[in-house]
């Protein structure tokens, strides 16, 4: 147990029933967390943490729907891709792959998302690659990353350095970064969260556990080098916009809420956008977990099928 993780409130339940499996993906294995029965309902975390982040909502949800709960490539205990030219191995196109190839040997064929930060704009590329198969994405906190660099002012990047920060070079943030990870993780992650500390033990254990991987840092690291890359530059090839449901929700105390239009911005990349504000900050599902519950629970049930 992480010496900051043991001064953390324990959770009464954490995942109780869900199993827990690696999957192959294209690049290696994907751990999930799979629980329940019903429409597969995919959710997928942001940075710097895990599918832990979901153990708040996750059993709600498994009542009515098969949750499945991904480690995105790079992160937590799924498998950690060598860099590669563009930084494509960390490509939110790779990482979408990885979960139709999750949901393919699950056996299931159109399925549902919820994704926060990161996982988000996996979510994003997911849906548009493969319209198909997702029925409804509500994202947790973000705006689309095209509109975001393109809208981000200098007070947005004093709030989201870590947006501009992450993207130098090799190993110059890494190193920095690898000199105290658990500082790093827990002064970054305090200060998007509406009060101190969201976290429960057993979830902020996992997270600093993982954090502490040099490996992990660095394709932390090739996500963002690659948003600004590779990542953009699928999204401008991009000339259809989405036509499934899109639900937006973000933090009112958070910097989506201060910066940016975010369900302007949504617009341009879906025709069918509703979403609003929550009181919190950045980790919603951990910050007001029966809100995003309830919100979700709404918005799923109405999905097309």
């Amino acid at each position: 147990m992480h010496s900051e993780a043991a001064k953390a409130s324990i959770a009464a339940h954490f995942f109780d029933g869900f199993e827990e499996r690696f999957i192959d993906g294209p690049a290696g294995p994907i751990f999930c967390r799979i629980g329940g029965d019903g429409p597969p309902l995919v959710l997928l975390h942001g940075y710097p943490q895990t599918s832990a982040m979901w153990h708040a909502v996750a059993a709600d949800l498994a009542r009515d729907y098969r949750v499945i709960c991904m480690d995105l490539r790079g992160y937590g205990r799924s498998v950690k891709p060598e860099t590669i030219a563009e930084h494509a191995q960390m490509a939110k196109r790779a990482m979408a792959a990885d979960v139709i190839a999750v949901i393919d040997t699950l056996g299931h064929d159109r399925f549902l998302v919820g994704a926060h930060d990161r996982g988000a704009r996996v979510a994003h590329r997911l849906a548009a690659d493969h319209p198909d198969r997702v029925r409804a994405l509500s994202v947790l906190d973000i705006a689309p990353t095209r509109e975001m660099y393109r809208e981000g002012d200098s007070a947005f990047a004093h709030t989201y350095w870590h947006w501009y920060w992450l993207t130098l070079p090799a190993p110059f943030p890494e190193k920095l970064i690898g000199a105290d990870p658990a500082y790093f993780w827990l002064t970054k992650a305090s200060g998007w969260a509406k009060r101190p500390s969201p976290f429960v033990q057993q979830a902020l254990n996992e997270y600093l556990t993982c954090f502490d991987d040099p490996v992990l840092i660095h394709c932390a690291c090739e996500d963002y080098r690659a948003a600004v890359n590779i990542d953009i530059a699928h999204d401008d090839a991009d000339r259809s916009k989405l036509s499934m449901p899109l639900l937006a929700l973000w933090g009112k105390d958070g910097a989506i809420e201060r910066h940016f239009d975010c369900l302007a911005l949504w617009r341009e990349r879906a025709d069918d956008v509703t979403g609003w504000a929550l009181p919190g900050g950045h980790f919603l599902a951990e910050e007001c977990p029966d809100l995003v519950i309830a919100a979700w629970r709404e918005f799923f049930a109405n999905a097309p099928e």
